[in-house]
């Protein structure tokens, strides 16, 4: 399986490819100039495997939410170097990839992130681990204050630990730099939480496992179907 996964959705700027089972990425963070550098970064990729896109089975891109021009720009590429290899395309969102990165922590089962939206908003949705080892989301993905954050009902709300359906708890973790752009935020949620990641950004590395199941799923999307997703109009102060 090869699989070719990007994004520049935040201030991270990734690719990733999967080929069998060997991973080869690059990263790199910076506030502005995406565009400039990610199609070198996945020739670089290319060059090392010693492969061709046209030998690959699909590309992965981060769909957003996250920056109005970051998001686009990654349809954008996915959807040029898709038709250009005769390939499909997968949608991964940002806010599950980051989710995704937090199952190093082998207690996390259930994830809430919270990305920094600008704008005094965040971005943030909440994830559970399935039984295939993947996070799936829990209530889906909103945009606002970060005080109107909160855990999903069936969760027990505000409650970390609360009994699920099962009578089980289950430790509570969060993810993503919404909660070290916000204090408030952080300091609402900080007791309630098993463990925090405040440092973490989406990266096409953690896309690559949530890509390669949805290809295994035969849901590949032809190339004119990568669209972004923003959750609200107005652009970031803070574009790639």
């Amino acid at each position: 399986m090869r699989i070719l996964a990007l994004d520049t959705a935040t201030e991270a700027c990734s690719c990733a490819l999967l080929l069998d089972q060997s991973l080869l990425r690059r990263d790199t963070q910076l506030r502005k100039g995406h565009a400039e550098i990610i199609l070198s970064m996945v020739d670089e990729l290319l060059r090392e495997a010693g492969t061709a896109l046209s030998m690959l089975d699909a590309i992965a891109f981060g769909c957003g939410p996250g920056s109005f021009t970051g998001v686009r720009l990654a349809a954008s590429v996915a959807q040029g170097l898709a038709f250009g290899a005769g390939l499909g395309v997968i949608a991964v969102s940002d806010l599950r990839a980051v989710a995704q990165g937090v199952l190093g922590n082998a207690a996390a089962a259930r994830v809430l992130v919270c990305n920094d939206a600008r704008m005094q908003e965040v971005y943030w949705s909440c994830f559970e681990r399935g039984a295939d080892g993947l996070m799936h989301g829990v209530g889906g993905e909103h945009v606002g204050p970060p005080e109107r954050v909160e855990l999903p009902p069936q969760w027990g709300g505000a409650h970390v630990g609360a009994a699920d359906a099962l009578g089980t708890a289950q430790p509570l973790f969060g993810a993503g730099r919404g909660f070290a752009a916000y204090p408030d935020l952080r300091s609402r949620w900080l007791p309630q939480l098993a463990g925090l990641d405040d440092a973490r950004l989406p990266s096409a590395a953690d896309m690559l496992p949530l890509a390669k199941a949805e290809l295994q799923a035969g849901r590949l999307l032809p190339p004119e179907a990568a669209l972004p997703v923003y959750l609200r109009d107005e652009v970031a102060v803070v574009k790639p």
